[in-house]
């Protein structure tokens, strides 16, 4: 195997890095996704008649609750000290636009936290909404930006 994978070892398997060694710093993340939507649906959301509840206050909570679990559900990811976990929506005619924020002071990168944020958002939106909208598309899940100081 390749030297220069850094999630294998010597002889192959998946391996967690060691980031001891790396200084500790201000690290930020941000993440987006949409989900498609009727024009129903949108309107069923804006107006907080959806059955379920307030379906993004509900969406905000479990993106925030993901992004503080990432290293549990991603398997090589290290837990990290999280310092800011912001989830926002952009709404428009079509659908929903999930962005998010991670901050954290760790010595490794907080990407991952920005998009499981992102990702659990959608996913809620789509739970919530399912009984009404059965075309909703989740789309265009991507990190905007990654930062450290």
């Amino acid at each position: 195997m390749s030297d220069k994978l850094t999630h294998i070892n010597k002889n192959g398997e998946a391996n967690m890095v060691d980031v001891g060694d790396k200084p500790i710093q201000k690290r930020t993340a941000r993440a987006t996704g949409f989900i498609k939507l009727k024009a129903n649906t949108v309107s069923l959301i804006s107006n907080n008649m959806m059955k379920k509840g307030d379906v993004l206050s509900v969406a905000r909570i479990a993106g925030i609750q993901a992004a503080k679990q990432t290293h549990i559900l991603i398997p090589l990811c290290h837990a990290l000290q999280l310092t800011k976990v912001d989830v926002s929506f952009d709404i428009k005619e079509d659908g929903i636009m999930v962005n998010s924020l991670s901050r954290c002071l760790g010595q490794t990168g907080v990407e991952m936290e920005a998009l499981t944020a992102v990702n659990v958002a959608l996913l809620t939106i789509y739970d919530m909404c399912k009984a009404v909208d059965k075309d909703m598309e989740m789309l265009d899940i991507r990190l905007v930006e990654k930062t450290k100081v």
